[in-house]
Protein backbone atom coordinates (compact mmCIF):
# COMPACT_ATOMS: atom_id res chain seq x y z
CA UNK A 1 0.00 0.00 0.00
CA UNK A 2 1.11 3.45 -0.66
CA UNK A 3 0.78 6.09 1.39
CA UNK A 4 -0.32 9.08 -0.43
CA UNK A 5 1.30 12.51 1.19
CA UNK A 6 1.55 15.70 -1.03
CA UNK A 7 5.13 16.90 -1.75
CA UNK A 8 7.78 18.70 0.91
CA UNK A 9 8.64 21.58 -1.29
CA UNK A 10 4.50 22.21 -1.06
CA UNK A 11 4.61 22.09 2.46
CA UNK A 12 7.92 24.58 2.29
CA UNK A 13 5.59 27.04 0.08
CA UNK A 14 2.44 26.47 2.21
CA UNK A 15 4.55 27.16 5.56
CA UNK A 16 5.78 30.86 4.35
CA UNK A 17 3.26 31.44 1.93
CA UNK A 18 -0.03 30.16 2.21
CA UNK A 19 -0.06 29.85 6.16
CA UNK A 20 0.01 33.16 7.11
CA UNK A 21 -3.12 33.98 4.49
CA UNK A 22 -4.63 31.50 6.09
CA UNK A 23 -4.25 32.75 9.62
CA UNK A 24 -6.57 35.23 8.54
CA UNK A 25 -9.70 33.44 8.28
CA UNK A 26 -8.71 29.35 9.35
CA UNK A 27 -10.16 29.84 12.77
CA UNK A 28 -13.22 30.53 11.53
CA UNK A 29 -13.88 28.60 8.06
CA UNK A 30 -16.13 25.34 8.61
CA UNK A 31 -13.29 22.67 7.85
CA UNK A 32 -10.22 24.39 9.22
CA UNK A 33 -8.66 25.25 12.66
CA UNK A 34 -5.69 26.82 13.90
CA UNK A 35 -3.70 24.74 16.26
CA UNK A 36 -1.66 26.53 18.52
CA UNK A 37 1.57 24.92 19.83
CA UNK A 38 5.22 25.92 21.08
CA UNK A 39 7.74 24.61 19.78
CA UNK A 40 10.03 21.78 21.90
CA UNK A 41 13.09 23.51 21.11
CA UNK A 42 12.48 27.12 20.99
CA UNK A 43 9.87 27.61 23.20
CA UNK A 44 8.38 29.88 20.46
CA UNK A 45 4.31 29.73 20.26
CA UNK A 46 3.10 28.77 16.52
CA UNK A 47 0.12 29.16 15.04
CA UNK A 48 -0.24 26.37 12.15
CA UNK A 49 -3.65 26.31 10.17
CA UNK A 50 -5.17 22.79 9.34
CA UNK A 51 -7.94 21.20 7.95
CA UNK A 52 -9.53 19.82 11.38
CA UNK A 53 -12.58 17.60 11.34
CA UNK A 54 -14.89 17.18 14.78
CA UNK A 55 -15.21 14.37 16.58
CA UNK A 56 -16.94 12.59 19.31
CA UNK A 57 -14.58 14.31 21.91
CA UNK A 58 -12.41 16.49 20.01
CA UNK A 59 -10.63 16.71 16.86
CA UNK A 60 -9.16 14.81 13.70
CA UNK A 61 -6.72 16.13 11.60
CA UNK A 62 -5.35 14.41 8.40
CA UNK A 63 -1.61 13.85 7.98
CA UNK A 64 -1.51 15.60 4.46
CA UNK A 65 2.57 16.08 4.71
CA UNK A 66 2.98 12.67 6.81
CA UNK A 67 3.25 12.05 9.99
CA UNK A 68 7.30 13.92 9.86
CA UNK A 69 5.67 17.46 10.73
CA UNK A 70 7.56 19.76 13.44
CA UNK A 71 3.56 20.78 14.91
CA UNK A 72 2.80 17.16 15.08
CA UNK A 73 6.25 16.65 17.21
CA UNK A 74 5.25 20.04 18.73
CA UNK A 75 1.98 18.91 20.68
CA UNK A 76 3.38 15.24 21.06
CA UNK A 77 6.16 16.57 23.04
CA UNK A 78 3.87 18.76 25.08
CA UNK A 79 1.03 16.39 25.20
CA UNK A 80 -0.99 18.86 23.52
CA UNK A 81 -1.80 22.12 22.74
CA UNK A 82 -4.91 24.83 21.86
CA UNK A 83 -7.00 24.62 18.62
CA UNK A 84 -8.74 27.80 17.47
CA UNK A 85 -12.38 26.40 15.47
CA UNK A 86 -15.32 28.47 14.39
CA UNK A 87 -13.92 31.68 16.21
CA UNK A 88 -13.34 29.85 19.75
CA UNK A 89 -10.23 28.63 21.39
CA UNK A 90 -10.20 25.60 23.24
CA UNK A 91 -7.10 23.47 24.76
CA UNK A 92 -6.94 20.22 23.00
CA UNK A 93 -4.79 16.86 24.70
CA UNK A 94 -3.31 13.21 24.11
CA UNK A 95 -2.47 13.33 20.38
CA UNK A 96 -2.77 10.44 18.71
CA UNK A 97 -1.69 8.84 14.88
CA UNK A 98 -3.91 6.58 13.87
CA UNK A 99 -4.85 5.38 10.27
CA UNK A 100 -7.93 7.23 8.23
CA UNK A 101 -9.91 4.19 8.80
CA UNK A 102 -9.37 4.52 12.40
CA UNK A 103 -10.21 8.43 12.59
CA UNK A 104 -13.14 8.26 10.60
CA UNK A 105 -14.75 6.24 12.79
CA UNK A 106 -14.88 8.88 15.11
CA UNK A 107 -15.49 12.22 12.82
CA UNK A 108 -19.26 13.37 12.92
CA UNK A 109 -22.12 14.28 10.85
CA UNK A 110 -21.59 14.77 7.43
CA UNK A 111 -17.69 15.39 7.55
CA UNK A 112 -17.64 11.64 7.71
CA UNK A 113 -18.26 10.72 3.86
CA UNK A 114 -15.33 13.98 3.01
CA UNK A 115 -12.58 12.63 5.66
CA UNK A 116 -13.08 8.90 4.38
CA UNK A 117 -12.78 9.84 0.78
CA UNK A 118 -9.75 12.17 1.39
CA UNK A 119 -6.62 10.34 -0.55
CA UNK A 120 -4.74 10.09 2.73
CA UNK A 121 -3.40 7.43 5.15
CA UNK A 122 -3.07 8.56 8.47
CA UNK A 123 -4.50 11.12 10.70
CA UNK A 124 -4.30 12.89 14.32
CA UNK A 125 -7.03 12.11 17.33
CA UNK A 126 -6.82 15.45 19.63
CA UNK A 127 -9.22 15.35 22.59
CA UNK A 128 -11.47 18.49 23.56
CA UNK A 129 -10.45 19.92 27.15
CA UNK A 130 -13.62 22.61 28.03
Amino acid sequence: MTIMQLPQRLARFNRHVTNPIQRMWAGWAPSFGILEHVGRRSGKPYRTPLSVFSTDDGVAILLTYGPDRDWLKNIIAAGGGRMRRHGKTFAVSNPQVVTKAEAAQHVRGRAQAVFARLPFEQAVLLTRLD
